[in-house]
């Protein structure tokens, strides 16, 4: 019985792991990967050419030029903040870390395990008795 509390418990450590950004991590980026990031986060995921139209729409004082986006977008995907998929047309993805799980569910297996080592402690005496 305990191991398939035992195995569901690793499924949720192993989600925990996963890799992945959250939004407050957007604070320990530089000037410029952080503007990348602002305009990704609001679509999530968009092609190359969608990317520069949008940095060219930004005021002139926080666009970057076509080097320094080229090099935010590498360096962001060598970081693990973007995804970056196909190879003729590219397009980013943020890689957003999912979102910690309820304490409520660790409560539920804590309280599951007890249970069951209570069931099993009260069935062990029956057990134990000499046949008649």
């Amino acid at each position: 019985m305990g191991g398939v509390f035992d195995r569901l418990n690793s499924k949720l450590e192993a989600r925990e792991m996963e890799g992945g950004i959250s939004a407050l991590d957007l604070k320990d980026l530089p000037p410029g990967l952080r503007k990348v990031m602002r305009l990704m986060l609001r679509e999530v995921e968009l092609t190359y050419p969608a990317i520069c139209e949008a940095m060219e729409t930004m005021p002139e004082a926080e666009r970057l030029n076509r080097s320094e986006l080229d090099q935010a977008l590498e360096q962001l995907n060598k970081q693990g903040w973007l995804i970056k998929l196909g190879e003729e047309r590219i397009t980013y993805k943020v890689n957003l870390r999912r979102k910690a799980g309820s304490t409520l569910a660790q409560g539920i297996w804590n309280t599951l395990d007890k249970k069951i080592d209570e069931s099993k402690s009260a069935q062990k005496p029956e057990e134990e008795k000499p046949g008649d």
